[in-house]
């Protein structure tokens, strides 16, 4: 039996992929593998949204062509679909042939390089899946987006937005909760805009959801402000539900109204430190990530300070910073660049205020008492990783099973993370 690695990079949306191309040949009498040692057949699923992580791609494929010289290469996701010319030796999956993946595969392992990249079409949702952590069941409910941001790929590869139907949606999720899952992570590449095709919108989709019969929690994928805003009082009247973690991933980018005009991102820092304090103030310890782009072109000290302030008022709970870097085709390569050691100096600034902000933040959880689901097998031997109610990581040791939920005391924290003790046995009712 032919033996096929898939190694993903990238967003929950890349994961999922992976699932259903890994359930596609499952089905097929291909053995999914964990190893890359074992795999005779390695599929790359690929992400090409920062620089770096596209150079990592690179050095990766050139490192296991190196080491693996005879096994077979097959390039999925966003490289293979916006850079097929550096990559015309792989057979080649895009990111809406995914439900192809079984025929690349074979052509492969005849010796037929094949290059699916069209992107006229929708994968169907309800292909098979293997899933990569038992209890969480990632579903994508759109392909594709409405932005136009100067700096960003993603609408190259992923096109514009195409929604899938609540119907299929909810089928895919009540399947998923069948099968064990105890977390429904919702995925796209900005589920913000979900439905705007079709006549809908996100909070008409997550009401469908939580009347789903069974005890379970939603994790919401990013969301951009723009797009809330437009259904916002719907979207907090459900989100007041208990079915869902308390997260909400909402980037800002930039703290400067200039800036966020030339990166094209339709909203301004008012807008968003608006909607933000709202949403702190009607959700108790809710958790808020956003993502920030240092150093993007023409950007003055004055404009850095202004999200160096924004960032000091909200004092979200995560921070993913990026230094800017000019992705190949897009508006914002053209523009003027700054110095990198204007950058990287800038970049530590930030870092440094980001890391103070959420050590100050997991300290207001010391002493906290309550449930966790455990749905992350830690790095240590007999180390696992919980979620609380605000989708808060919480590090406890014990002998769990993925899924167990188990009452804990916050007894210490970091700067990225909470530390548990155990203070009841597993229960069987869902946590709060």
């Amino acid at each position: 039996m032919t033996k096929i690695y898939i190694e993903t990079a990238g967003c929950s949306h890349n994961f999922a992929d992976s699932e259903q191309m890994a359930g596609l040949l499952k089905k097929s009498q291909f053995e999914i593998v964990n190893t890359i040692e074992e795999g005779d057949v390695i599929i790359f699923n690929t992400c090409t949204v920062k620089g770096p992580t596209e150079n990592a791609f690179y050095r990766r494929l050139e490192e296991v062509k190196g080491l693996f010289p005879y096994k077979i290469i097959i390039v999925a996701g966003c490289i293979a679909q916006t850079n097929p010319p550096k990559l015309r030796k792989y057979p080649l999956v895009g990111t809406k042939q995914i439900h192809n993946i079984v025929e690349v595969v074979e052509e492969a392992l005849n010796d037929n390089i094949v290059k699916l990249l069209e992107c006229g079409e929708m994968p169907p949702l309800n292909l098979p899946r293997v899933k990569k952590n038992p209890i969480v069941c990632i579903v994508p409910i759109s392909r594709g987006c409405l932005g136009a941001c100067t700096f960003c790929k993603t609408k190259e590869v992923r096109g514009n937005l195409v929604s899938y139907p609540i119907a299929e949606i909810k089928k895919e999720i009540e399947d998923g909760l069948l099968d064990g899952a105890r977390e429904i992570w919702l995925t796209s590449q900005d589920t913000g805009c979900y439905g705007f095709d079709i006549n809908t919108n996100l909070a008409r989709l997550l009401k469908e959801i939580v009347a789903i019969p069974k005890n379970f929690r939603i994790r919401i994928g990013m969301m951009n402000p723009n797009h809330l805003l437009k259904f916002k009082e719907e979207f907090l009247d459900v989100f007041s539900n208990p079915k869902f973690f308390r997260f909400l991933h909402l980037p800002l980018q930039s703290g400067s109204n200039v800036v966020l005009e030339n990166m094209c991102r339709n909203y301004t820092a008012k807008e968003f430190r608006s909607l933000v304090t709202e949403i702190k103030e009607k959700f108790y310890r809710v958790n808020i990530a956003t993502d920030i782009i240092v150093g993007f072109p023409q950007e003055t000290e004055e404009q850095h300070w202004e999200t160096l302030n924004i960032l000091r008022e909200l004092s979200p709970d995560v921070v993913n910073i990026s230094r800017f870097w000019p992705r190949p085709g897009t508006k914002a390569a053209k523009m003027k660049q700054l110095p990198s050691d204007v950058i990287k100096h800038r970049s530590k600034v930030i870092t440094d205020i980001c890391h103070n902000i959420f050590k100050l933040q997991n300290e207001r959880w010391i002493d906290w008492e309550g449930e966790i689901i455990i749905d992350e097998i830690g790095t240590e031997p007999n180390q696992f990783i919980g979620r609380n109610a605000s989708y808060k990581p919480i590090i406890v040791n014990g002998a769990f099973k993925l899924g167990d939920i188990v009452k804990v005391k916050i007894v210490k924290t970091t700067t990225f993370d909470l530390r548990g003790e155990i203070i009841s046995n597993v229960t069987t009712q869902f946590y709060n």
